[in-house]
């Protein structure tokens, strides 16, 4: 029987899998290949940290409850090893036999220990004494392998006191397991440390090793009076999935940084290690309470994110991706405020750049008929251009107000620094909702102008961050639609606490009316569609996983609505089953860019919709949190994003297609249609068009 819904979890895992298979390809140049490589390992860090954490605290509570899937916790969780560990083992598998073989052909060569020449030999020892051992810790190992830093690099040995040495004995590790002088030992990686050492090399090419290499190597001179019987690499996986207070009010930032601080120190999930000792890796899994299922034992550097730093030695670009510009198409006119009133403005990162959403809040900064700025924080970079203009803004005597959501996991550090310097600049700095993370971006800016206030609006798919923006693809809108800006008027009274909720007629919010909408829309394309003009859903989103918007979806398609959807990660939709969901397709796309808008089109008989939002279609966006979802009305901008809606259905070499079992078809062809590249060529056709038309306009002098 086939089943109704995939497990999220194992969907997600499929997703690392589309990762890694970019990284065998070799169409893609070796440096992306090895980009891609690291992603796999960042991906399955923060996935153990969070997901899987949760889960073994669900396990421990609830043993024998199922999800949507009918799995147990139980089941779920030894699938997620089994099929993360397969995984994992295929990525170190293509680092070893495939990517760092064609990097040495490139003339960047990893050396491990065992293969240094005399000359790397002294080098690397010279570098141990002088400069590694000196910042060094050793540790005994019972006394502190419960307390080591969750995601941080270890080496640990057994050691062995030399007979006839006088020297002050170490604890034994373990009564039951100690056998004569035997006594174990770990010593930290430097986290400040450059973790790949270039070495001199008299082949001319450049040669590097691993920090952790050196260290696991050269460890035995940090123990004098001691021989090292055994050594490995290990790193631990801790929860990081731990909740706040929501209730501690005045003190909710302090709340916040104990569970930031408590991080490196919660309850061991996973450990990664390299090496064969039996006995040191009895050891740890007994200290950190850790079953067979919770290791995986890799062969090669063991943070192999660290691989990333390579990339510095492309200084050519041959080994990557050709790089593509992030076009900056301007309008023609009068001021940014003009411009947006004659016609709502889409913009699409990063084919076009991020500096016109820099801009409008700068301009809004510094424009002495700019009121008022609000504005929604989830996520931004350390050197904001958009914080300091707020400051600025605030600085100018207008009254600016952020709403920084403090719950953003692992920016929550990053987010109470930037909330800190807006208070002080004057800026008033609203901490979130209690129980629901902000995760809608929204600005609005409001002008006094000759015939009265007027209100500008952006409303985005993606967070206020630049350097993301230059990885992520995203639509935003510019708007003054004096709908749209009532409605947002309404959400920022909403979000400061001191308005009932009011209704929205045309932005829809989470949790309040945006599932609701969702599922009306889908209801009604279901009602209107006959064999003779069927419906048509076409939706596009980072994650699909709620039940009832996938039971909605299973409706429409056995009432003949034809439905596409492109879901980059989790998807526990099943496709494809006759007399349940026959007339849905789903693609999910890997490429140079990271897909994350999220964008949902409704034929509705002819008189069609789309919609643009935060949120996936995932009970955590529209239940959990504070999500909008907008229309794009304006209809130029209505037709530019439902072409490049369709166009994602007919990508050929990016685009994998999810099957009936699971697992997902990868593309067939290595030299068809690429989707991102046509986008990115019609942007840059644009680009230079307007410079062809900006180079003939004449230049009008002027007197001072």
């Amino acid at each position: 029987m086939t089943t109704q819904f995939f497990n999220r979890d194992l969907s997600w895992i499929e997703f690392n899998r589309r990762v890694l298979f970019e990284g065998y390809r070799t169409d893609n140049p070796i440096m992306e290949r090895l980009k891609f490589l690291t992603i796999v390992s960042s991906n399955f860090d923060e996935f153990f940290q969070v997901r899987v954490a949760s889960l073994k605290r669900l396990l421990s509570r609830e043993p024998s409850s199922t999800d949507i899937s009918g799995k147990t916790n139980e089941q779920i969780l030894a699938e997620i090893c089994q099929n993360s560990k397969e995984i994992i083992n295929k990525q170190y598998s293509e680092l070893k036999d495939s990517v760092l073989p064609e990097l040495a052909k490139h003339g960047i060569v990893y050396v491990q220990p065992e293969n240094y020449t005399h000359q790397q030999e002294s080098y690397t020892l010279n570098l141990f004494k002088q400069e590694i051992a000196p910042i060094l810790t050793p540790l005994r190992a019972e006394d502190n392998v419960t307390h080591i830093a969750g995601s941080t690099v270890y080496a640990a040995f057994k050691l062995k006191m030399i007979p006839g040495i006088k020297t002050m004995p170490l604890t034994i590790a373990s009564s039951k397991d100690a056998k004569n002088d035997d006594v174990i030992a770990i010593v930290q990686i430097p986290k400040n440390s450059q973790q790949i050492v270039f070495m001199p090399s008299e082949s001319g090419n450049t040669a590097f090793a691993l920090l952790e290499d050196i260290i696991l190597n050269y460890g035995t001179r940090l123990f004098p009076g001691y021989t090292v019987e055994e050594s490995l690499l290990f790193s631990v996986t801790r929860d990081a999935d731990m909740g706040v207070d929501e209730d501690s009010g005045e003190q909710f930032i302090e709340a916040m940084e104990e569970v930031i601080a408590n991080r490196n120190y919660s309850f061991a999930v996973r450990m990664l290690c390299t090496g064969t000792s039996p006995e040191i890796l009895e050891y740890l899994k007994e200290k950190l309470c850790l079953s067979e299922q919770d290791v995986c034992i890799v062969n090669g550097p063991l943070k192999m994110e660290n691989l990333a730093e390579l990339a510095i030695l492309d200084t050519t670009k041959e080994m990557s991706f050709v790089p593509w510009k992030n076009f900056n198409i301007k309008t023609r006119g009068s001021s940014i405020w003009n411009n947006i009133k004659r016609n709502d403005r889409l913009l699409y990162v990063p084919y076009e750049s991020f500096e016109p959403i820099t801009k409008f809040v700068s301009d809004a900064a510094d424009d002495p008929k700019v009121l008022s700025i609000k504005m929604t924080l989830y996520r931004t970079e350390k050197n904001s251009e958009i914080i300091k203009a707020l400051i600025r803004a605030a600085r100018n005597g207008k009254q600016v107000t952020a709403f920084v959501e403090l719950k953003a996991r692992f920016d929550e550090q990053r987010n109470i620094g930037w909330a800190t310097q807006l208070e002080k600049a004057g800026v008033i700095v609203i901490y979130g909702v209690v129980n629901l993370k902000v995760h809608a971006k929204a600005l609005l800016v409001i002008r006094r102008e000759e015939d009265g206030i007027k209100r500008y609006v952006h409303l985005s798919t993606g967070n206020y961050n630049a350097k993301t923006a230059k990885m992520y693809s995203d639509f935003s809108l510019f708007t003054a639609d004096n709908d749209i800006a009532n409605d947002i008027t309404f959400f920022f009274n909403l979000l400061s606490g001191y308005t009932a909720l009011q209704t929205m007629n045309h932005v829809f919010m989470a949790p309040v009316t945006l599932k609701s909408r969702i599922l009306e829309m889908i209801n009604r394309e279901t009602q209107r569609s006959t064999p003779e003009n069927p419906g048509l859903i076409i939706a596009k989103m980072n994650s699909l996983g709620h039940e009832e918007i996938i039971s909605a979806l299973y409706k429409a398609s056995q009432a003949g609505v034809k439905i596409l959807l492109n879901v980059r990660g989790i998807c526990q939709l099943v496709p494809g089953v006759e007399g349940m969901s026959e007339n849905i397709k789903v693609v999910s796309i890997v490429g140079r860019y990271l897909e994350h808008s999220r964008i949902f089109y409704f034929k509705n008989g002819g008189n069609e919709e789309l919609y643009m939002s935060s949120a996936d279609w995932m009970p955590r966006n529209l239940d959990r949190r504070i999500e909008l979802m907008f229309p794009i009305k304006n209809r130029k901008c209505f037709e530019q994003a439902k072409k490049t809606l369709c166009s994602f259905f007919e990508d050929e070499n990016n685009s994998h297609t999810l099957e009936q079992n699971g697992k997902w078809t990868p593309p067939q062809k290595t030299n068809g249609r690429s989707i991102q590249t046509e986008l990115y060529e019609s942007f840059q056709q644009q680009h230079e068009q307007q410079k062809k038309h900006t180079s003939t306009d004449f230049e009008v002098r002027r007197k001072g």
